[in-house]
């Protein structure tokens, strides 16, 4: 979920974007077309109704399932939705190009990382030519602003700062307005952080902007109709449940000219309606295709699909403190009562099976698959912990598509039918994403249908999240407050032997596959559909689901 803006990055990221284009091919196999799909909404109407005059031909329409979308504060967005809209509107000090996990300038023109007594002291140098798109220059006490806000705001996503970099309010410092001194305990991974602070909740806020609008909750609500960063686009609206459309920023520092002149992120989240909007030319791309619509536009003359593995995990949270989930044994019965063949057999290949916390792709993927559908040793688990026959469990589970393609309705149930085979009933209330977020982070779900994807390039991406109650993430939202694995996590991130720090997730990945709060279900492959006219567009697993609109043209 970074960024690959900055002048430094622009030649490298061309290079990538041709290697990509020889990477990717593209997939599925012929088959009856769909069924007539309901009329999506026309993006010639949605593009005319913004203001200025911008054509069809200088817009693009990029649909999918954007039910998730809460905010667009960067000190508060951790949904995938809303991940897009702010990776293109605003940026942080460092980044990555895709495929290469080497830190790339972005708003820091340069950084060193020093020791200083029991600390780590990183300085950053802001590029001299950084500004917002007011015209402001990026200053040090800007980022100082940004940083400290997302901790005090301390939302979903703070945890990457507080808990990942253990960073506080003090910990920043503007020595002057181009340099910032961060300072880390050596307990702490100073690469790691460095990585942390390529996500957005790091990204820089023009303070003069957001000062004067702060208001009681500290400017969240002014930053979901206005934007204040220094990204190639600036939010012209946000229309709720609808779409979200961004203007190109014509000032940009770096000399990035978007071609395209508008984007208009149209939330479309049923699979015809996606499939039915591509076909037409209502959309320029859209994403996360089953294998039927996949199959249904193979071949289709004005579409190029483009496939690739994800590094999100599909999962299902049980919260640990909720009888009956709240005894060990039960978590490992559901653990045996699902078939894990069916569901990729559901996705038609769009997935691989996947039963860690580490996704393929990642240094500490350990590749064991622990568990297939054993009804008998599911019920004899159930039994032991005294679980009657018909027991009902409570499950939330999202609107709309789930990774790989796959309604999320379906998945349940599958999962709903596989737990009756052990005596337990399931009960499911399909909610709007947004809505079932806001519960899962009370910590008021039982039974959670999601998805993760980690926020930074590294395993501790995901090991803390599913590992650390005291991160205030995953394992907090289901309950799952565990000592060994809270320090499994701690000496696995801080661990600077490489050999040493794979054994340490291996133990970590055993420990959480048998104890924790989580069915972990599959890794999924997205796939894209893009009009034929399209170009420029890059997939990188490791940046998912921001794209890189500023490089996307139309012939």
């Amino acid at each position: 979920m970074n960024l690959l803006h900055g002048p430094r990055g622009i030649v490298k990221s061309m290079a990538v974007i041709l290697i990509l284009g020889m990477l990717l091919s593209a997939c599925g196999q012929p088959a009856a077309p769909s069924a007539p799909a309901a009329e999506a909404p026309a993006a010639e109407e949605a593009a005319a109704a913004p203001s200025g005059e911008v054509s069809r031909a200088e817009t693009l329409v990029y649909g999918g399932d954007f039910t998730d979308l809460i905010t667009l504060d960067p000190a508060v967005v951790y949904e995938f939705g809303g991940t897009l809209i702010v990776g293109n509107v605003y940026e942080t000090l460092v980044s990555f190009n895709p495929g290469d996990p080497t830190l790339i300038p972005v708003l820091a023109e340069s950084w060193d990382v020093t020791e200083e007594g029991d600390n780590w002291l990183l300085t950053f140098n802001l590029d001299s030519d950084a500004t917002f798109a007011s015209g402001n220059p990026v200053t040090a006490e800007d980022v100082v602003f940004s940083w400290n806000r997302a901790i005090d705001i301390n939302l979903s996503p703070a945890f990457l700062l507080t808990d990942v970099c253990a960073m506080t309010t003090e910990s920043t410092t503007a020595v002057d307005a181009a340099t910032v001194e961060l300072r880390i305990p050596q307990t702490v991974s100073p690469q790691v952080c460095l990585s942390v602070l390529t996500f957005t909740t790091a990204a820089v806020i023009e303070k003069a902007a957001l000062e004067p609008n702060m208001g009681e909750d500290m400017g969240q609500s002014w930053l979901n109709d206005n934007s204040a960063g220094s990204g190639p686009y600036i939010l012209d609206r946000w229309d709720r449940s609808v779409s979200v459309t961004l203007n190109a920023n014509p000032n940009h520092w770096a000399g990035i000219q978007p071609p395209m002149k508008r984007i208009i992120v149209q939330n479309t989240p049923e699979l015809a309606n996606l499939q039915a909007s591509i076909e037409t030319g209502d959309a320029d791309i859209v994403f996360d295709l089953g294998a039927e619509q996949a199959a249904a536009l193979e071949g289709n003359p004005d579409v190029t699909l483009v496939k690739g593995l994800s590094l999100i995990l599909a999962y299902i949270g049980l919260n640990a403190l909720e009888p009956p989930l709240d005894n060990p044994d039960v978590r490992e019965a559901i653990r045996y009562a699902v078939n894990y063949d069916d569901i990729i057999t559901l996705l038609g290949g769009n997935a691989e099976l996947v039963q860690e916390i580490i996704p393929i792709g990642f240094l500490g993927h350990t590749g064991t698959t622990p568990f297939t559908q054993d009804i008998d040793k599911a019920k004899e688990l159930l039994a032991a912990a005294g679980v009657a026959e018909g027991t009902e469990i409570d499950a939330i589970v999202p609107n709309g598509t789930g990774p790989g393609g796959i309604e999320w309705a379906t998945l349940a149930a599958k999962i709903q039918s596989d737990l009756a085979q052990v005596g337990l009933q399931m009960n499911i209330q399909q909610l709007q994403s947004s809505e079932l977020l806001n519960i899962y982070r009370a910590q008021d779900g039982k039974m959670v249908f999601m998805n993760w994807s980690p926020d930074f390039p590294d395993p501790d991406g995901n090991a803390t999240p599913f590992a650390s109650y005291e991160a205030r993430s995953l394992a907090w939202r289901n309950d799952w407050d565990d000592p060994q694995a809270i320090e499994l996590s701690k000496q696995a991130a801080a661990e600077l032997d490489t050999e040493r720090r794979v054994e340490l997730y291996a133990e970590l990945v055993d420990y959480v596959q048998h104890s924790g709060p989580y069915v972990m279900l599959y890794q999924p492959t997205r796939v894209y559909a893009l009009r034929n006219n399209v170009q420029g567009f890059i997939y990188d697993p490791a940046d998912s689901p921001v794209v890189s609109f500023w490089l996307i043209d139309k012939q």
